[in-house]
């Protein structure tokens, strides 16, 4: 039963014992001027219902009456005692109502709005409660509702607190995502706004996650090595926090691994072969969390292609500094770039290129002249669009297309 329906019903209840409390009273002053003389006399001559009943020179249609408000008399004292009872077990009842509704709170979320109209009618509900305490003469039966009324305004006004920061973060990854469709001015306003409300999120993994994304892009867009640099250093060490922050956060784990692999252009050889290897553990534990990302396979396959491509140096030097060089083939990288396509086809104009490149690598040309039309096909929108149509313009002479 619902928290409102119960107090519904105890409303009920109490009105009904009003009501037959003023049937008691009209009774009992029946009673008294039925005797003849007052009080004292009634308390003498009659001292239970029955002999009332039974007394000589009543009517028999009033002797019946007077019997039925006997038993009546019983009732409300029975009733009295059921009250009492409701009373003390009413904050117990509403700590077992609460803990039911909070199992379905995700379905029946209740809004600020309509809070605020449910407080209301609480205060509605109390004074109207005054009142008929007041005008009572059996009274104190109207209190039992008082203490669980305002627990539960408290706790309503408690919830508000605590759905606040969640709204307002809400809120601000709504227009962050928006904001990162538009202009390289609105890409910086994405990072400024991230970096300002860290404070307060910064604990919070899909939070961090697109703070990492905004250092990415915010690296893209700058214009001096310098820049760049920082840049990728910064975004780095946001990865490394989001990721020891929820170890079970694919998007922590995947854009993390795009920032180690920014930060390959500004290291040492060490250091370069080092991030190579982080990328790789990390876009094996986002594939592993979300395995149907499109973006970690399209990373996934890049790497294995670049791997396949190490010349016999490079891969003698990795297994002198690492024990073990990293190894993938082209048919790898092929493999993953399908998933690419099979997961949402047309994911992008990159993806058809670097598909043309394995199978031309492998020797199979139909397949990638096929490729390079498919990429052709693609308008060119953003910055990766416009790297791959490069690539595509000296690839698809090379095929003959």
């Amino acid at each position: 039963m619902a928290q409102g329906d119960s107090k519904v019903l105890v409303l009920g209840a109490l009105a009904g014992v009003a009501g037959i409390g003023l049937a008691v009273a009209f009774y009992q002053g029946f009673r008294s001027r039925r005797s003849g003389s007052g009080p004292w006399d009634y308390l003498n001559g009659q001292a239970t219902g029955e002999m009332m009943v039974n007394g000589p020179g009543l009517p028999r249609g009033q002797a019946e009456v007077l019997q039925r408000l006997e038993a009546l008399l019983q009732c409300v004292s029975e009733l009295k005692d059921e009250m009492k009872s409701l009373k003390n077990a009413l904050p117990t009842l509403q700590d077992h109502v609460r803990e039911e509704l909070r199992g379905s709170s995700s379905l029946h979320r209740t809004t600020p709005t309509r809070r605020k109209r449910a407080a209301g009618a609480i205060a509605a509900a109390r004074a109207g409660a005054r009142s008929s305490e007041e005008a009572e003469s059996e009274g104190g039966y109207m209190t039992a509702l008082t203490d669980s009324e305002e627990e539960e305004q408290s706790d309503a006004e408690d919830d508000d607190d605590e759905e606040q920061p969640a709204d307002k973060l809400c809120v601000l990854l709504d227009r962050i995502d928006s904001l990162r469709q538009g202009s390289d001015l609105d890409k910086r306003e994405c990072l400024n706004l991230l970096l300002e409300q860290r404070e307060e999120f910064g604990q919070n993994s899909t939070f961090l996650w697109r703070l990492i994304r905004a250092y990415c892009d915010v690296h893209d867009i700058s214009s001096t090595l310098e820049e760049k640099k920082t840049t990728a250093e910064t975004g780095k060490k946001a990865g490394e926090e989001a990721v020891g922050l929820n170890p079970a956060c694919a998007e922590s784990h995947q854009w993390y691994a795009i920032m180690c692999g920014i930060m390959a252009e500004y290291e040492t050889v060490q250091n370069k072969i080092k991030n190579g290897y982080i990328f790789k553990d990390h876009l094996d534990k986002a594939i592993e969390l979300k395995p149907q990302d499109p973006l970690s396979y399209y990373l996934l396959g890049r790497w294995c292609y670049a791997v396949a491509q190490l010349s016999w140096i490079e891969r003698k030097v990795a297994a002198t500094l690492f024990g073990e060089p990293p190894s993938a083939t082209v048919e790898d990288a092929l493999s993953n770039f399908l998933k690419v396509e099979e997961i949402q086809p047309g994911y992008s104009k990159s993806n058809y290129v670097f598909l043309a490149k394995c199978y031309k690598d492998l020797g199979r040309r139909d397949k990638a002249r096929k490729m390079c039309e498919a990429a052709s096909s693609m308008n060119t929108v953003t910055k990766e669009d416009e790297e791959a149509q490069k690539e595509l313009e000296l690839l698809c002479p090379a095929l003959g297309v």
